[in-house]
Order: C-alpha cells, then sequence, then structure tokens
C-alpha cells in the first residue's frame, strides 16, 4: 500500500513538472509572437540558420520533402 502512495506522488509530480515546461514554453513563445512582425521573425531565424551552418556543428539542410 505504502508503495503505491509514492508511485501516486511521483504521478503527480511529473504532471505538474511536464505543465510548468509547458508554460514556459509557451510564454517564450508569446514573446517572440509579440515583439516581432513576421518580417523581423523571418529576417532573425534565417540569421540562426545561417550561423548555424557555418559553425561546422553538424549539417544543416532546408530542403522540406
Amino acid at each position: 500500500m505504502r508503495l503505491w502512495k509514492w508511485v501516486g506522488l511521483a504521478g503527480i509530480l511529473g504532471v505538474a513538472g511536464v505543465g510548468g515546461a509547458v508554460v514556459v514554453h509557451r510564454r517564450r513563445q508569446r514573446e517572440w509572437d509579440a515583439e516581432l512582425v513576421p518580417e523581423e521573425l523571418r529576417s532573425r531565424l534565417h540569421e540562426r540558420l545561417r550561423s548555424a551552418t557555418t559553425s561546422g556543428d553538424r549539417p544543416v539542410t532546408t530542403d522540406r520533402r
């Protein structure tokens, strides 16, 4: 019986942790959406892609096939 209490508590904590992570992700996403107009966002993302491809960490492709 005692084991099931710990398993239940771990499950509740896991759900709360995932919920917190989702909230943080959505807040960051809203900041991007509210802060930038689409053209600025596109140019920033293109710049990040360029810097990722020139850093040589790993090959990055833009093909969507």
